[in-house]
């Protein structure tokens, strides 16, 4: 068990080493992006999800790249740039697909049913891949993904914590939205043969 759980784990490192640098240069456009946005007097805040207005809608694409303040930013991109890594060392067609899942589907939930305010922050998109990765242990277990699941519920367990409304300025609802879309994901792509799904492009 644990000659294959190192194997295991020295193959995961490896992969994610090849993804590291272009992911960081996302995170660095993030960051860039933000910056300059905050410089201008953030203009594109107006951007974010409102919930049941027809303009809010283009809110679902824009809301996980604006943020607040310095704060906001900067904890989020801790969590967003690992559980991304730990995505991406599957491979990024299902980077990419569980990415367009959360967004639009969670973006989606918000806009429908969420509190009357602006939804903005990447906090959604984390709560998925969160969700994706606990979900993708739990069906598909292996000595990686369960591994990986442990570590992820331990540093960054009190993202389950954000899923209920504790302060009025959090977007719960794109916690909780986030979260079960990244659940659906995970069950979709570990059940490709599930009649309810077949035709899809999970793989």
């Amino acid at each position: 068990m644990l000659v294959t759980l190192s194997k295991e784990l020295s193959d995961f490192f490896l992969r994610s080493q090849v993804y590291m640098e272009p992911w960081l240069i996302v995170m660095a456009g993030l960051w860039l992006f933000n910056l300059v946005h905050w410089a201008l007097g953030s203009p594109l805040v107006v951007l974010g999800i409102r919930p049941r207005r027809f303009t809010g809608l283009i809110g679902i694409l824009f809301c996980p790249v604006l943020h607040q303040n310095f704060n906001h930013l900067f904890f989020n991109s801790i969590p967003l740039f690992v559980l991304g890594l730990i995505l991406l060392t599957q491979n990024v067609h299902t980077f990419m697909i569980i990415t367009a899942l959360i967004l639009v589907l969670g973006g989606f939930l918000v806009w429908l049913l969420a509190r009357p305010a602006r939804h903005i922050g990447a906090s959604g998109l984390i709560s998925g891949y969160f969700g994706y990765i606990l979900v993708l242990a739990y069906f598909k277990p292996g000595y990686t993904s369960v591994f990986l699941a442990g570590l992820v519920l331990y540093y960054f367990g009190s993202i389950l914590f954000g899923l209920f409304p504790r302060e009025a300025k959090v977007s719960w609802e794109s916690h909780l939205y986030g979260f079960i879309s990244g659940i659906l994901g995970g069950y979709w792509m570990t059940h490709p043969l599930d009649p309810l799904f077949q035709g899809l492009p999970w793989k």
